[in-house]
């Protein structure tokens, strides 16, 4: 059945005039009301406007010092070449995963998103199946992704420790220390103070919107030289081993990846916004666009501005950036104060990681998806918080970082496996969609968002990319491969679902009861 036929939709034809009122508050309530047509109950008060969610998302996201912050992957496996391009190729495909998430949000606004979805388009006899390992891949996926901002901060102080202080040797208990601390004062300020100042996200929005242009006109303002124009769109670097450029660029698309990591973050605070069906989709698609023109436009004037690409692939503080900005301002302070902004702006994602990540666990374990779900789905009377989620995840970040201890390899392994486990979450509810024909009664032609016959193309895009990575990020990303630099994460993949299988035998299989659309309908 086609998006334009006249089946009868998911929520009472009605809901259109129902959405009319501009007041957040009563669209809260009609929000609310809807999730108890799929068998939800609204738990959280629903205190976020529009704007604070677009903040939030981006945040989450931070495009531009998303890259950056990953930039050694993408010099050696690709160069400026994977850099520039891949960032045009993560549009076009990051903005068929948002626009099919984004369709979906504006009809199905709630916390669970990606697995409440597969629940609701999945035939019957499989929604449980499929949803509950939708979910599971979500959640290992936000821990994932969760771990590798923790350790960000971490890296970025000791660059400067390393820098302004040549004699200094770094530790890994160094980065551990630091690690583990912003994961604690983070949590306490997600338990004890998220609900009264909510608007932390507007201050990170504007200061990662202000250091990116503070950074891009000093560099482009003090360069002593600009780069060629033929180096700036034409240098490929192939420094993996591999013999195939092309295998290059796809195991290093994980660099420009990461301008999109946790792009669904915003779906996951549905319950707690006041007008989600046009406020999600609006922080989905200016994270794609804001990201997209932040991202191109600060590599493309960071590669004019550097003037010496082997001194940024062997730089000593082990962040490719901060050589660029030492070579672009010809001064130590600046290039010291813009990796304070970012260290700065990599705290205010972890506050948004958090968050998302926490309200997720809490939906998987609202609808009794996980052991002691109990303990986990509450929302606390007072702090009016998932406070016992919140906890849980922390302390899964806490072993992480313990791993970081033993082998960093490991470590490494653990959170790249969070794009890859994204991905794949976004395919259950793309594929479904189009095994549902993107049929009117799973997506009603009234919805706020509408992609029309365009949204085959989206749908069948984010299905053919989450398969692109889930093959070429598990591959090595050095030849030859040793024990040092193989790349681990089918590995940890494997082991996420042997976890995730025991908890289905144990608890899931006989409690977990996915949303599902009225019973008339299915």
């Amino acid at each position: 059945m086609s998006d334009n036929t006249g089946s009868k939709a998911n929520i009472p034809e009605n809901k259109e005039d129902r959405l009319e009122p501009e007041d957040e508050q009563v669209k809260g309530i009609v929000e609310s009301a809807d999730l108890e047509l799929l068998g939800l109950t609204q738990q959280t008060e629903r205190s976020l406007g529009t704007f604070q969610i677009i903040c939030g998302g981006w945040n989450i996201c931070n495009s531009w010092a998303g890259i950056v912050g990953t930039l050694a992957i993408g010099i050696s496996e690709g160069g400026t070449i994977l850099l520039l391009y891949g960032i045009i190729i993560m549009l076009i495909f990051g903005g068929c995963c948002g626009t099919t998430l984004a369709e979906l949000s504006s009809v199905y606004p709630t916390a669970g998103g990606q697995y409440h979805w597969t629940s609701i388009l999945s035939p019957k006899k499989y929604s449980r199946v499929l949803s509950y390992c939708c979910g599971a891949i979500n959640i290992f996926s936000w821990i994932s992704i969760s771990a590798g901002v923790t350790i960000l901060p971490a890296q970025f102080i000791i660059s400067m420790a390393i820098y302004n202080n040549p004699s200094y040797e770094a530790k890994t208990w160094h980065y551990f220390l630091i690690y583990q601390a912003t994961n604690v004062i983070i949590l306490l300020y997600n338990t004890f103070a998220i609900r009264k100042t909510s608007w932390v996200h507007d201050i990170g929005f504007v200061i990662s919107l202000s250091s990116f242009f503070i950074i891009l006109v000093a560099c482009l303002a003090r360069t002593p030289q600009m780069s060629s124009s033929k180096f700036v769109w034409t240098t490929f670097i192939n420094q993996s081993g591999w013999e195939s450029n092309g295998i290059a660029f796809l195991t290093g698309m994980i660099n420009p990846n990461y301008i999109y990591a946790g792009i669904d973050g915003a779906i996951h605070l549905a319950e707690e916004c006041g007008n989600a069906t046009t406020a999600i989709p609006f922080a989905l698609m200016s994270t794609l666009a804001i990201g997209f023109i932040t991202s191109f436009a600060f590599v493309v004037a960071m590669l004019y501005s550097l003037t010496d690409m082997n001194a940024v692939i062997e730089t000593s503080t082990g962040v490719p950036i901060y050589e660029i900005w030492l070579q672009a301002t010809q001064s130590g302070a600046c290039a010291t104060v813009f990796i304070t902004l970012l260290a700065l702006i990599a705290c205010f994602s972890l506050n948004g990681c958090q968050q998302t990540s926490s309200r997720l666990t809490w939906a998987f374990a609202r609808d009794d998806a996980l052991f002691l779900s109990k303990y986990f789905g509450r929302i606390h009377s007072q702090l009016k918080v998932p406070v016992n989620a919140l906890l849980a995840n922390a302390a899964v970040i806490f072993i992480i970082g313990c791993i970081y201890l033993a082998s960093s390899t490991a470590f490494n392994a653990l959170i790249g496996t969070g794009l890859v486990l994204q991905q794949v979450s976004f395919c259950f509810p793309a594929g479904l969609l189009l095994y549902r024909r993107r049929s009117s009664t799973y997506l009603p032609a009234h919805r706020f968002f509408n992609m029309g016959r365009f949204g085959w193309i989206s749908n069948f895009a984010t299905l053919a990319f989450g398969l692109v990575t889930l093959v070429f990020y598990n591959f090595p990303a050095e030849m030859p491969v040793t024990g040092g630099n193989m790349n681990y994460t089918s590995v940890v993949i494997g082991t996420m679902a042997i976890f995730s299988l025991i908890n289905w035998i144990m608890h899931a299989n006989k409690n977990y009861q996915g949303p599902r659309l009225p019973a008339e309908l299915t």
